[in-house]
Parts: C-alpha cells; sequence; structure tokens
C-alpha cells in the first residue's frame, strides 16, 4: 500500500508515550521545598516539561539566584528517581507502537530527558528495541530548537517533509514548526488544548486511541 504522509514518525516522551505528567511537576515542586525555595504552581511546572533539565528549572523559577539552579536539577532527580518505578505508558501507547513499527515506519524520541533517563525508560517499558533511533536534551539543543529533528532524519535518512513531531507541549510543536517537519498535538499531556492549536498542528487528539486512528488513516 502506497505510504501516505511521512516515513519517519518522532514521538516525545513524557506526557505523550508515558504517563508522568503529574509526577514530574510533584518532583519539581518537591525540589523548590528542599531548598526552601517559592513553590511553582501546578500549571507552571507543567509548563516546562519537554524542555531539557537545566532549561526547565531556570524557565520555571527564574527570579531565584542562578546558584539554585543545579541544586534544584539534584533535588529533582532525587525525587524522580524514587518514583520513576512506578511510571507506566499510556493505555494503547504499546499496542500502536507495535502497530507502526509493523507497518516499516522508521520510529524515533526526541524527548527533554537525559540519555540516562530515557534509557532507563525504555528498558523499564521493554521497548529499547521498538525505536530505530533517540536524541535526548543533553547530547543536542533543547526544544523548540530543530536540531533533535534534524539530527534524527539525517542519521536515519529520512527528510523532514516526511516527518510528523507528535507530542504534548507547544515545546514539541514548535520544534516541529523550526525544522519544516508537520507536529500533531496530544491534549492528554502536560499543555492545555488552546496552547497547542496556537501552534497550528495537523491534528489535535484527545487520547492514544484517537491518535492511533488518525495515524491509521492519515500517516
Amino acid at each position: 500500500m502506497a505510504r501516505k504522509q511521512f516515513d519517519l514518525i518522532v514521538f516525545d516522551w513524557d506526557g505523550t508515550l508515558m504517563d508522568s505528567t503529574s509526577t514530574i511537576v510533584k518532583c519539581i515542586q518537591a525540589a523548590a521545598k528542599d531548598l526552601g525555595l517559592p513553590i511553582p504552581a501546578d500549571h507552571a511546572a507543567a509548563h516546562v516539561i519537554g524542555l531539557g533539565l537545566a532549561e526547565a528549572m531556570q524557565a520555571v523559577m527564574p527570579d531565584i539566584d542562578p546558584k539554585y539552579y543545579p541544586r534544584m536539577v539534584e533535588r529533582y532527580r532525587y525525587h524522580y528517581l524514587s518514583r520513576d518505578h512506578e511510571l507506566t505508558l499510556f493505555d494503547g501507547v504499546r499496542e500502536m507502537l507495535d502497530e507502526l513499527s509493523q507497518q516499516a515506519y522508521f520510529l524515533a524520541v526526541a524527548t527533554g530527558k537525559s540519555r540516562v533517563g530515557l534509557n532507563r525508560a525504555l528498558n523499564a517499558a521493554k521497548l529499547l528495541s521498538m525505536f530505530d533511533a533517540t536524541r535526548c536534551a543533553d547530547e543536542t539543543f533543547s526544544k523548540p530548537h530543530p536540531a533533535m529533528l534534524q539530527e534524527l532524519t539525517r542519521e536515519l535518512g529520512q527528510d523532514l517533509k516526511r516527518t510528523v513531531m507528535i507530542g504534548d507541549t507547544s515545546h514539541d510543536l514548535l520544534m516541529a514548526n523550526n525544522a519544516g517537519a508537520a507536529g500533531v498535538a496530544v491534549q492528554y499531556g502536560a499543555h492545555p488544548a488552546e496552547q497547542l492549536a496556537a501552534c497550528q498542528p495537523l491534528y489535535s487528539a484527545a487520547s492514544v486511541a484517537e491518535l492511533r486512528a488518525w495515524l491509521n488513516e492519515h500517516a
């Protein structure tokens, strides 16, 4: 069957494949509390999900003394590592990825996680062999810079115009826009639907089931 629009499908990890948004928010807040700093509101902490960890801490707490940022990262990691074994994929994600893999798409991940963090998560979810390539925020420029998508397409010999980035944040969709790739939003993660819509995604899915159906029909 002729391929419709895309050869490479790139997924964000947290809030898109992994149900981790609320855990990340709580860990950012716990890190701030440990250091006696103002505790960010839920929406503020959720907004920085998808950025590299250092960038996220600076964005969520722009008014604190910069000396605290490395300590915020350290405390965040402490809290996250104590809880990441509790995290699970969203319902339907594994089946969707299996289906796409069987249809011979190239599959990749572009994430704000560190390489160590992503490998832990992939291993725990038993998805290490699912993806053809992955990029993390500590290996290149953080979203919304286009570098992750540029590097993934180069590594896999793919065309950005036949690449789609799927994510739950405006950082993901702006990265797609900046790279000249297509963007598809999922509304069940970190950023509200209206914020995603402002980035003009090709499609916005309210659930994994909706995303899977759209990919079957249009990708």
